[in-house]
């Protein structure tokens, strides 16, 4: 029986966050809250949280049309219809009474076949369901989101031996195939998982911080990027979720925990916040919701100029890149370099992340018997990219026990166990994971599909070059893999391409491209043709793009199914790579978008060809030429990017046969399926048929729009020179409404329209600054 209803009881911001995620995934939701006094709507607090979720940034919903799914009610009113669906999440306040006092009221209401969960962060399960029936327990248990619902990954599942086990694993795979989350099953402890060993690792840093006299912006520094955690760090991260929530959480660890608990008996003593903190809550200072936290934004005249608190004089202090030894050290000689730098950052993070490692192996089995789950959550809870036990074999387990030894301090029996063993090992292709009984197993991962990486593992190399990889990825599908710095298109990419066109045809039925990065592809490598410009090798430059446009028509045409897999940004040249795909199945986290004005170019290897065409075949658009050309020339001349994969589909960038997976790790086993699919009968595209455009007709139009922008300083001057370009080829070049215009021929517009912008000193500028900062030119 699918999951096909769902009711939200508790309109706050994370329960109308995971009606919106609900929502996101095609499913009806029945979003309740209570009735408040004196007001004539009494959905009116339902209703408020669903409009104000319209409207919040980072946005909830993956398009605006989701939220219609979502029907508001109130708990007095609509309880009984709750009661209806198949599945009841309760997001009300974090208070036990609270919540029994619901499940009372509901309990009778409850369909033969009705799932109840309950999202607490820290409540046992045990304490939820004390009181009520066997028959209701069994159908309870706690799901766990994470803020915000959408962006989220970790979805934390708790059962007991009570819970009717097929009925956990509907939830289960409804989570994971049709919500996107990577569901960690957790044992009925305190925090479970995520936030058990993330608060210890957040409190510890605040503690040594202050102890060693680290600044804030140091303190991230060295507790981020080398142990791939996430820039925020820990004092950026903790303005984001809000000091004041601080003291709630400890008090909730500090109940539940047992007395000889590591948070609770460390030699930091975590589980009190400092008193400086507690200052700064008491004066406001709170974080992004307050008038700022560790860090704040101040204005100094047009600029805002970044600044963080002083941990000594409570101070605040303009911040710049932190350049520490141990940093140095770090990018020299590895994580364990910078474990054992003699500087205060250096201690810092060796009592910070030992001091994690050494917890975390503390509480198996309490909390789970399997190291991977608890890497998995840290994972995806705090974005790490590997999590306390893969840093554990990173750093070696031998040296790690003997230095926790040497400072006098004790040693979990897992780690005794563990010896100079690694946790994780590959053995015949398969990752394997030593539990906490010490015997060892194959790991478990919270979506139970084959990945790219699991292909590495077993070196199913087709061809590779330093910027791709081709692979077998079995049942007769090869994957093409990018791997250059952020996976940006380069000539061995291109290359690469190229010996998939001869190779796939003879040993495969189709092909994937696809990479396990956080973006697919940021689109050109604008480095090389910043390099070519200022030699002056124009020749060269036309050639390559020439090139580049040879090889993703030959992707078009090629005689076998080829589904482009993205996740994350696929920009410019990468966007160009999937419009010339037979087909897509994008994450829908994908973020796509012809963005080459924005370094003074126009689309060169397709794109502008490809997106015209589309809007001039759309059934649903105006008749003639114009319209498509209009919006064509609005989507690229202002750079806009999709916030979804969903919203791909309203700019034609997806087509109504590309498909959108939730889970971004089953990404690639639905491309493959799809490829399958595809390769049963697959026919190449025809090419399209010649069109007509009206040439200068058009670029009057569209200049006269420009120029309208222009006087209101909304385009700069060089926007103009680059949307001239742009509108030569969106309408036909030097033609005329009679003539036709064939595929080549726009290919031809969109090279000669590179190359000029190629020889502006407006373009190169706007290279060099986007190399420089990463931001661009507005020139």
């Amino acid at each position: 029986m699918t999951i096909q209803s769902v009711a939200v009881l508790g309109a706050g911001v994370m329960g109308v966050g995971i009606a919106a995620q609900i929502a996101n995934a095609g499913v009806p939701v029945l979003l309740l809250d209570i009735v408040p006094d004196g007001v004539s709507s009494r959905n009116q607090v339902a209703e408020r949280g669903l409009s104000n979720a319209l409207g919040a940034k980072p946005a909830p919903f993956m398009h605006k049309r989701h939220a219609k799914l979502i029907r508001c009610g109130n708990i007095e009113d609509d309880l009984e219809a709750a009661g209806a669906c198949d599945w009841i999440i309760e997001a009300v306040v974090e208070r036990l009474d609270v919540k029994q006092g619901l499940y009372a009221r509901l309990e009778p209401l409850l369909g033969a076949d009705t799932i109840i969960s309950s999202n607490t962060s820290t409540i046992p399960l045990a304490h939820l369901v004390a009181g009520r029936s066997d028959a209701f327990a069994r159908r309870f248990l706690i799901t766990h989101f994470f803020n915000p619902p959408r962006y989220m990954r970790l979805l934390e599942l708790v059962t007991t031996p009570a819970t009717d086990a097929p009925m956990a694993a509907r939830v289960h795979s409804f989570i994971d195939e049709r919500l996107g989350k990577g569901v960690v099953e957790c044992n009925d402890t305190p925090g479970f998982i995520a936030n058990r060993i993330g608060t210890y690792w957040i409190q510890s840093a605040m503690r040594n911080a202050l102890e060693l006299d680290v600044s804030v912006h140091d303190t991230d520094a060295v507790l981020s990027g080398p142990f791939g955690i996430p820039k925020t760090g820990v004092f950026a991260l903790v303005d984001l979720i809000g000091l004041d929530l601080m003291p709630h959480i400890m008090g909730s660890m500090r109940a539940l925990l047992p007395a000889d608990d590591m948070m609770l008996t460390g030699r930091e003593a975590e589980a009190d916040l400092p008193e400086m903190i507690q200052q700064m809550i008491a004066d406001g200072s709170t974080g992004r919701k307050g008038k700022g936290g560790f860090y704040r934004l101040r204005r100094d005249g047009q600029t805002r100029v970044k600044e963080a608190i002083d941990l000594g004089t409570g101070e605040y202090r303009s911040v710049s890149r932190s350049s520490l030894a141990a940093l140095d050290a770090a990018r020299a000689g590895g994580v364990r370099a910078l474990l054992e730098h003699p500087s205060a950052a250096g201690q810092l993070a060796w009592r910070v992340m030992s001091g994690t490692i050494l917890y975390a192996a503390t509480l198996m089995p309490e909390i789970s018997s399997r190291p991977g789950a608890i890497d998995a959550a840290m994972a995806l809870g705090y974005s790490w990219k590997q999590g306390p036990f893969a840093l554990l074999d990173e750093i070696g387990s031998d040296w790690f026990v003997e230095r926790v030894r040497a400072q006098g301090q004790p040693v979990p029996p897992y780690l005794q166990a563990l010896g100079a063993d690694e946790v994780f090992t590959t053995s015949a292709g398969s990752l394997h994971e030593r539990r906490a009984d010490g015997s060892t197993a194959v790991l478990q991962r919270p979506t139970p599909v084959a990945r790219l990486g699991d292909f590495k593992q077993a070196h199913r190399v087709v061809a590779r070059n330093a910027s791709a990889t081709l692979w077998n990825i079995d049942d007769g599908v090869a994957c093409l893999e990018f791997h250059s710095k952020m996976n940006a298109i380069d000539p061995n990419i291109m290359a690469m391409l190229q010996t998939a066109l001869k190779v796939v045809p003879d040993e495969f039925a189709g092909l994937v491209i696809h990479n396990e990065a956080d973006n697919f592809s940021v689109g050109a490598n604008v480095g090389l043709l910043l390099f070519a410009a200022n030699m002056a090798a124009w020749s060269q430059i036309d050639a390559t793009v020439a090139a580049g446009q040879q090889t993703y028509k030959a992707l078009k045409y090629a005689p076998f199914p080829v589904v482009g897999a993205p996740t994350g940004m696929a920009l410019g040249g990468g966007c160009e790579v999937l419009l010339h795909c037979s087909a897509v199945q994008a994450h829908a986290e994908t973020y796509m978008g012809l963005v080459e004005v924005g370094v003074g170019l126009v689309p060169g290897w397709g794109g502008c060809k490809e997106l015209l065409l589309r809007w001039l075949g759309n059934t649903q658009a105006p008749r003639g030429p114009m319209p498509a050309i209009s919006k064509a020339f609005e989507l690229i001349s202002t750079a806009q990017v999709s916030t979804s994969a969903h919203e791909a589909r309203d700019t034609l960038l997806l087509r109504d046969h590309d498909r959108i997976t939730m889970n971004k790790d089953r990404l690639m086993a639905d491309a493959k399926n799809y490829v399958l699919e595809l390769a049963a009968d697959y026919q190449p595209p025809a090419p399209p048929q010649e069109v007509s455009l009206p040439g200068a007709t058009a670029r009057v139009a569209l200049a006269m729009a420009v120029d309208s922008f222009h006087k209101i300083g909304k385009a700069t001057d060089h926007d103009c020179v680059v949307a001239a370009e742009l509108a030569m080829v969106l309408s036909g070049g030097n033609t005329d409404i009679v003539d036709g215009i064939g595929e080549q021929d726009l290919y031809d517009l969109e090279r000669q329209a590179v190359l000029r912008l190629a020889h502006h000193d407006g373009t190169l500028a706007r290279l060099e600054h986007m190399l420089e900062t990463g931001k661009p030119l507005r020139n």
